[in-house]
């Protein structure tokens, strides 16, 4: 049974073959060289890892040239504790909450305040994100993590709801879940199933989806990312977002 949609749409083999020839081939140590991911896979610990992925995640938007050196900018203001440096509020240092001036497109210095103090006051109360997730499915995490800052105002950073696609949530969550990867870290492997995750989707990710023939949706909704992640699952049934992989792999060389 899908685990989303409705129906899920039938792979003939041809697609098939290559989503598993492209994920196979694209979720190398490789790929983290100019991803995101891969600030997560330079600081050690485990809360720290965690923080740095988390942080990493909401400023991924946009040219990879110009938020993968913002990252940098605040892992270097945090000399490598990214963890540390949130939980003891070192970051108000850098960021008040009275700057009004950009720090990364839509965010000012003022909106990282705001979501530095309601992470930071997460961490204090609940010790990491992951304790806070406890155990749950996909969805549920992303609700949490939406209701969360949103309750607190923070819905600039953090989708307000889980009706958008939430990207960079269910990019973290497979950062965090996904085990045995070269990429992903299973922080949380044991807490929620991985078969349960949501498909990153964007605009992009929904363009070379509909190129395959799997999408007909031109609106990257939760709705759709979930309908993905079922027809992923046809796929990759222990593991639906290895289909992350196959989709860039195929951005990159269509065959």
């Amino acid at each position: 049974m899908p685990l989303y949609a409705e129906k899920a749409e039938m792979i003939n083999q041809q697609t098939y073959d290559l989503l598993r020839r492209l994920a196979d081939r694209y979720e190398t140590p490789e790929f983290i060289n100019g991803d995101p991911s891969w600030w997560m896979h330079q600081v050690e610990g485990t809360a720290n890892r965690e923080a740095t992925a988390f942080v990493a995640s909401v400023l991924s938007y946009g040219s990879r040239s110009q938020f993968m050196p913002k990252i940098g900018t605040l892992l270097n203001l945090a000399e490598g504790d990214m963890d540390s440096w949130l939980r003891k509020g070192k970051y108000q240092e850098y960021f008040a909450s009275s700057d009004n001036s950009s720090f990364y497109r839509l965010y000012s210095h003022s909106t990282m305040r705001h979501f530095f103090d309601v992470y930071a006051s997460l961490l204090n109360e609940y010790g990491s994100l992951g304790e806070y997730i406890v155990r749950c499915t996909g969805i549920e995490a992303v609700e949490s993590i939406c209701r969360w800052f949103s309750g607190r105002g923070v819905s600039t950073v953090i989708p307000k709801d889980a009706t958008s696609a939430c990207k960079r949530v269910c990019m973290f969550l497979r950062w965090m879940v996904r085990s045995n990867s070269p990429v992903d870290l299973g922080l949380w492997a044991d807490r929620i199933d991985r078969r349960t995750l949501i498909m990153p989707l964007d605009t992009h990710v929904l363009s070379e989806a509909t190129k395959l023939g799997l999408m007909g949706s031109r609106c990257a909704s939760m709705h759709a990312a979930r309908r993905l992640t079922d027809i992923m699952a046809e796929v990759f049934p222990d593991d639906p977002l290895k289909g992350d992989f196959a989709l860039f792999g195929f951005g990159v060389d269509p065959l």
